[in-house]
């Protein structure tokens, strides 16, 4: 049971939100990666392509372009508040079918299994967050 003065029971009301920049910054580390991986296949492209190769995707240059794309925007959909809801389910879409390509711990030789199902959970974690960011935002609407 939760009483009114349980943290759960009041987790909506203002007292209980993070201050501005706070809330910013915890979105700036949630999109780290993407911005940091956009930005990273941005200034080496022809790496952006190799990747799309290693994993079997074709064609391999409008689908490094477009990850560009999605990375950046999305990312900046999300810190400014621009369909901020929009940017993380697509991060957290982009993130799930990524994951499950690129991280088949299930299927790979023992000596790489364990670091490849670590990085599993925690993108898995990330697409949690950006489901969550998502469900705020479109509850925080009138």
């Amino acid at each position: 049971m939760h009483s009114s003065s349980s943290p759960l029971a009041t987790a909506g009301t203002p007292s209980h939100r993070l201050p501005g920049w706070l809330h910013w910054i915890a979105l700036l580390l949630l999109c780290a990666a993407y911005l940091q991986g956009g930005l990273v296949k941005l200034f080496d492209f022809s790496g952006a392509v190799a990747e799309m190769q290693h994993f079997g995707l074709s064609p391999a240059v409008p689908l490094a372009a477009a990850t560009i794309a999605l990375e950046l925007l999305a990312s900046a959909m999300i810190l400014f508040g621009v369909y901020r809801w929009l940017g993380a389910l697509a991060l957290a879409v982009f993130t799930l079918g990524a994951t499950f390509l690129a991280n088949r711990f299930w299927s790979a030789p023992p000596e790489a299994a364990f670091m490849m199902a670590n990085s599993f959970f925690e993108h898995l974690g990330l697409v949690g967050g950006f489901v969550l960011v998502a469900w705020h935002d479109l509850r925080s609407r009138p």
